[in-house]
């Protein structure tokens, strides 16, 4: 069973500076509660290619996984993904405007999981709702918070 989760929320700031905090690597630890560190196995910018390292903390286990960014269009689209370890997955981010001049942003992870996890899918996928809501909501306390 595959795993798609869709989470979205509406942030009162201008979606270029949504999208700027948001799709920064070094900002992760900050509005993700499970990440725990972020490494860059790449020089910086961002871009195609880029490959970053994570570290979290999910239902109780350690992951440690690299991520490679496979779209980026700056202020639209996000696109990453990994091949490693039990759950390969790719995480988009989406940001449009909102009305009022706020940003709608959504987080998408989808990915198929392999051995014991896909029997444990349809837990997976609700935990993963929960996760994306709080950290959807971090992400705009934190951005709207800012000068």
């Amino acid at each position: 069973m595959a795993v798609d989760v869709l989470t979205e929320i509406e942030i009162e700031r201008p979606r270029t500076e949504v999208a700027a905090y948001a799709s920064d690597p070094d900002n992760a630890t900050a509005w993700y509660e499970n990440i725990v560190a972020v490494e860059w196995k790449t020089p910086k910018p961002l871009a195609v290619g880029s490959r970053i390292a994570f570290v979290a903390r999910f239902l109780g286990r350690r992951l440690a996984y690299t991520y490679e960014i496979r779209e980026l269009a700056p202020g639209e689209r996000l696109v990453m993904s990994t091949a490693q370890g039990p759950f390969p997955m790719e995480t988009t981010y989406e940001w449009a405007d909102a009305p009022g001049g706020g940003a709608r942003m959504a987080l998408r992870n989808r990915g198929e999981p392999s051995g014991i996890s896909r029997i444990a899918a349809p837990l997976l996928a609700r935990a993963m709702r929960r996760a994306n809501r709080k950290d959807l909501e971090r992400l705009k306390a934190l951005v709207e918070s800012r000068s």
